[in-house]
């Protein structure tokens, strides 16, 4: 039977986490919602809402350095917890990723259908067109080679960044410099700041997926915590800056104008540069999101993989002997993701559809973060590693505060329908752990 091949170094599992993340979108999409969320401080927020990832981080880097499988959480809360509760760990992230691959593949279509209408070019329904084609190529690159997807999200989110964060330093070096987006505002307070971590969690989310890789690297428990704690460290410090950079840019009078904004930095590149590189940092995004589309179908592939070696179904399981690639279960997802653009695309426009899908991974993956967090807090005190206890505790209680506040008070329709999705599919899970729980090895355990 074919088995992953370990063929990725460290820098190229950080890459896959990175992709996941997407940085470039997170700057051209979230930042106006954590801005209608927590006002100027929505610097503050991402700052925040890194330190309080970074203790997750640093659960699954514990973890990563004793199990080494594409299970991740899977693995990581089964081998602390037991088997159904590691089972429903894995089944959320599935969502999670799910649900990302869907919102990274209505983005391919929004941006670049934003790109060409600056040149002209407006046709209806051309975004969802655009999309289903970023779906098609997704599936056909998905059952490759891991490195060679790598390779290709690199380039495009090394050139991506770069051209965001030229942006950011021109307007810095043009605005009077101020600390005030670090302080919480006084129409906003310290509840609108937990709810704009919401948004700070959503463009950090990802960082983990660097452990579904963890079959495929060379020597993954040195290899997959370097990838974990670099994707976030440096994803946090661009959303900082880039997102203090807008927040000056729109000035004092304008943070409504930014909350509102559905292409800051089209604007802003209109103001401080030219409208010509709006256009290009609109077709960026674009092509990143195509980037954040392939790393997630491949971490959603290999989780689905290990839930179907977990008794899910072994034919879900199999490995593509060529490629070292799970084809079958990246063509079932593939093959989802483009249903979904198909039923739901059509009911609303991209922006909409690429919220609802990121809003229901968000709040998955928080449960499923707070469930890594919980299981490091009870090995360590096990172990007798009362620091490390402590940080599982304080990373799952931190999260617990974003999730809250995104829940109470009930969001609006059709933000309303998020927690619903979200439960229905983790008591589908939990119904299908009971009936059939599966099993974690004695290797993934811990």
């Amino acid at each position: 039977m074919a088995t992953f091949r370990r063929s990725l170094s460290a820098f190229e599992a950080f890459i896959l986490s990175l992709a996941i993340i997407a940085p470039t979108l997170a700057m051209a999409f979230n930042v106006p919602l954590a801005v209608q969320a927590g006002g100027r401080a929505a610097p503050l927020a991402f700052l925040i809402g890194g330190a309080a990832m970074a203790l997750i981080g640093l659960s699954f880097v514990a973890f990563s350095r004793r199990i080494a499988t594409a299970g991740s959480a899977y693995a990581y809360v089964g081998a602390v917890f037991g088997r159904r509760f590691g089972f429903l760990a894995g089944w959320g992230l599935l969502l999670a990723y799910l649900a990302f691959l869907a919102s990274a593949t209505g983005l391919v279509g929004g941006f670049l259908a934003v790109a060409l209408e600056h040149l002209g070019i407006a046709l209806p329904g051309l975004w969802q067109a655009i999309a289903a084609g970023a779906g098609l190529l997704v599936i056909r690159l998905g059952g490759r080679e891991i490195r060679r997807i790598a390779v290709i999200m690199l380039v495009i989110e090394a050139a991506a960044v770069l051209a965001i964060v030229v942006l950011a330093a021109i307007i810095l070096a043009r605005v009077p410099l101020t600390a005030a987006p670090f302080v919480p505002d006084a129409a906003h307070g310290w509840s609108g700041l937990g709810f704009a971590m919401v948004f700070a969690v959503l463009s950090l989310a990802g960082f983990e997926g660097a452990a579904t890789l963890a079959e495929e690297t060379r020597d993954p428990h040195r290899s997959i915590p370097l990838a974990i704690i670099g994707s976030l460290v440096v994803a946090t410090l661009l959303y900082t800056l880039v997102s203090y950079a807008q927040v000056l840019g729109y000035g004092p009078e304008g943070v409504a104008e930014l909350g509102a904004a559905h292409a800051p930095l089209d604007a802003l590149a209109a103001r401080y540069v030219s409208p010509g590189y709006g256009v290009f940092l609109d077709l960026a995004a674009g092509i990143s999101s195509l980037a954040c589309a392939l790393g997630t179908a491949a971490a959603a592939a290999r989780i689905l993989c290990t839930l179907g070696r977990g008794g899910l179904g072994a034919r879900l399981a199999e490995i593509d002997p060529e490629h070292g690639a799970p084809r079958r279960a990246v063509r079932l997802i593939g093959a989802g993701n483009l249903a979904a653009l198909l039923v739901f695309g059509g009911l609303s426009g991209s922006r909409a559809y690429s919220e609802g899908f990121a809003m229901v991974a968000t709040l998955v993956l928080i449960l499923v973060y707070m469930g890594v967090g919980l299981a490091q807090m009870v090995h360590a005190a096990r172990a007798g590693h009362r620091l490390m206890s402590a940080v599982g505790l304080l990373g799952a209680a931190l999260l617990a505060w974003p999730l809250l506040n995104s829940l109470y008070p009930l969001p609006g329709w059709p933000g309303v329908l998020w927690p619903v999705v979200v439960l229905a599919w983790m008591a589908g899970g939990a119904l299908i752990a009971l009936a059939r729980p599966g099993r974690i090895s004695v290797a993934e355990r811990a």
